[in-house]
């Protein structure tokens, strides 16, 4: 079984700090010193050059880090002020005796909107995972201000303003470039709005015996590149191209032949053994010039793809498959056969006209697309990705890649998959075509539906990284192929 890194939700993650608390001779006083300390040392480490340090610190515990963290500062001589609003003085026990020490120190405090000291990076120590709603009034004009000053900002265990158990901003929501979380990762902080806002995410489990950490349960696991291997191994030497899969990729309608064209040169450099493409007759010649391998056929009615059906151990169906007649007829067909599928764009608009419960089948819908399915809006889907996944695997029985920033994959029974690969520049026309290529082959080449849509997206979230060495902006979903073939490919483990 391929290495899983374990993404804990944000009601794990309060029992954990209560029983690490628990087991440490200081208590939950100790716990907040090594997180203090241990921003710390990233603060040092990212910024060596800093000086002037401004920390925002809230009236919970997360403020209380923040304060440990500025006498640390304090002590190293640098120039430091505590952030904090009127209403905001601490709270919590621990946090006040934090507070009291800094100030003991000779720890200099300011009140906000009244200031925002110039500083060289500003520490974010506000709300952490303790706000679950939009922040108002003052809270809410104190994280526009960390975000529109100019200096790089520094957020401890949750960037304030974001919802860690949904992934999303409610509001207005704190723009890090480092995101130190402690003692666990959270599993909101690696999709959607959490993502957007953490920057690079760094652990520090702050010495928490590891026995605790086993039993506490996470809510997602993060799949990483060096996953890729565990999937992908060497071909024997007498391999022949049936072993590889043949996958059937069903689209291009007038005027779209493009999408399925790019679909088609995915599955083989993804390794497929025998691609076939039933497309409009318009479009086979275009094809065939671009890519001669792709056995590609006009398909004007059901009975000329019926032979095809037959051939095939996956069908992928969508890409440029329109909505009109001749996809509905192409899509109930492949509905009927009976085989692995895997359907994209118009045949999931399609299917959410006509709902259906899918078997053996894996869907890969962008946001917009999961929203049409579930029948809600899509920022109804990205206020809850793991929450929109999970239903779209109860509704479909299917194993759902849901796409984006931090793509889920999500199957009944199975704790959900969070890809760590994948750029912005990815987001074009064009790349979900590519993905269901990629998925096609997989799957073809014998990886159950689970693994496939795990190994497809992840490989191309990461041809999607290496093309964009030279640029996320102007990347084009074709850039990936070059890249496709080396990472199906990868040295064993």
């Amino acid at each position: 079984m391929t290495a899983l890194i374990p993404l804990h939700g944000s009601a794990a993650a309060r029992a954990l700090d209560q029983q690490a608390s628990a087991r440490l001779a200081g208590g939950a006083f100790e716990l907040m010193q090594r997180a203090g300390h241990a921003a710390w040392r990233v603060l040092q480490a990212r910024w060596p050059q800093a000086r002037r340090i401004t920390v925002a610190c809230g009236p919970g515990n997360n403020g209380g880090d923040g304060y440990v963290l500025a006498l640390a500062a304090l002590q190293a001589r640098c120039d430091v002020v505590v952030l904090h609003l009127e209403d905001h003085t601490p709270r919590t026990d621990l946090a006040q005796r934090a507070c009291t020490d800094y100030i003991a120190a000779g720890g200099r405090v300011a009140l906000f909107p009244e200031q925002f000291p110039p500083a060289d990076v500003v520490v974010d120590a506000v709300f952490g995972i303790g706000l679950a709603r939009a922040p108002e009034g003052q809270a809410q004009a104190l994280i526009e201000a960390i975000n529109a000053q100019p200096a790089p900002v520094f957020a401890l265990d949750v960037p304030s303003g974001i919802d860690a158990s949904l992934a999303t901003a409610p509001g207005a929501a704190v723009r890090a470039q480092v995101t130190l979380q402690f003692i666990v990762r959270h599993h909101g902080l690696h999709t959607g709005a959490g993502l957007e806002h953490a920057g690079v995410l760094l652990l520090d489990a702050l010495d928490v015996p590891s026995d605790l950490l086993q039993m506490s349960a996470p809510k997602a696991q993060l799949l990483q590149p060096a996953s890729l291997a565990t999937w992908l191994r060497p071909r024997r030497t007498d391999t022949h191209k049936g072993e590889s899969g043949r996958v059937l990729l069903i689209g291009g309608d007038l005027g779209h032949g493009g999408a399925i064209a790019l679909a088609a040169e995915a599955a083989l450099r993804s390794g497929a053994g025998l691609v076939s493409v039933a497309t409009r007759k318009a479009h086979v010649t275009p094809l065939l010039t671009r890519r001669p391998e792709a056995m590609t056929h006009a398909v004007e009615s059901g009975s000329d793809l019926q032979p095809m059906i037959e051939a095939a151990d996956v069908i992928a169906i969508g890409p440029g498959l329109g909505q009109g007649d001749w996809g509905r007829a192409l899509l109930r067909l492949a509905l009927e056969a009976g085989k692995p599928l895997v359907l994209d764009a118009d045949a999931l608009n399609l299917l959410a006209a006509t709902p259906r419960v899918l078997r053996d089948a894996i869907v890969t819908p962008h946001p917009g697309e999961a929203a049409r399915l579930l029948g809600r809006s899509t920022r109804d889907v990205q206020a809850d990705r793991f929450g929109a996944a999970a239903e779209l695997c109860t509704r479909l029985q299917a194993t759902v890649v849901l796409k984006g920033a931090g793509t889920l994959v999500a199957s009944e029974g199975q704790l959900p998959r969070v890809i760590a690969a994948g750029n912005p520049g990815m987001a074009t026309g064009g790349m979900g075509d590519v993905l269901t290529g990629v998925i096609a082959a997989l799957r073809a080449q014998g990886l159950p539906a689970w693994e496939a849509a795990s190994a497809g997206a992840l490989l191309h979230s990461m041809a999607g990284d290496a093309a964009a060495q030279r640029g996320q902006r102007g990347l084009l979903a074709s850039d990936l192929f070059d890249h496709l073939q080396p990472l199906a490919n990868p040295e064993p483990n």
